[in-house]
C-alpha cells in the first residue's frame, strides 16, 4: 500500500491509539472492510453520519425520559406525556436509524 506522507501521518496516529503497528492496523481495516463490518464513506457522509448518530441518541433520551415522566403519571393527574407521544418518538428513533444503517451502507467512489 502506498500513503502520502499526510495519509501516513493519520494512518500512524490511528495505529498508535489503538496501541498496534501501522501494517496490522491497515490489515485490519481492510479485511473489515472486505467483511462488510466497516463500510467507508466520504468525509461528507461521515458527517452525516456523525449527527444521524447524536440525533438517535437524543430521541432515545427523550424517549425514555417520557417514559419515566409517563411511570410518575401512572394516575393521569399531570398530562405530562401520553403514549401516543412517547410512540412518535419512538418511530422518530426507527426512522434515524434507518436513515442511519443507509448513509453507512453507502460506498465511496473508489474511482
Amino acid at each position: 500500500m502506498a500513503f502520502s506522507a499526510a495519509e501516513l501521518a493519520v494512518v500512524r496516529t490511528a495505529a498508535g491509539r489503538e496501541g498496534m503497528s501501522v501494517a496490522g492496523w491497515v490489515g485490519r481495516q481492510a479485511m473489515a472492510v472486505a467483511q462488510h463490518v466497516l463500510v467507508p464513506v466520504s468525509a461528507d457522509r461521515a458527517d452525516v453520519l456523525r449527527e444521524l448518530v447524536m440525533a438517535r441518541a437524543g430521541l432515545r433520551e427523550i424517549a425514555v425520559r417520557l417514559d419515566a415522566l409517563d411511570d410518575l403519571d401512572a394516575g393521569g393527574t399531570t398530562g405530562v406525556a401520553s403514549s401516543e407521544v412517547v410512540d412518535r418518538v419512538r418511530a422518530a428513533v426507527v426512522r434515524v436509524d434507518e436513515a442511519t444503517v443507509a448513509v453507512m451502507r453507502e460506498r465511496r467512489s473508489r474511482s
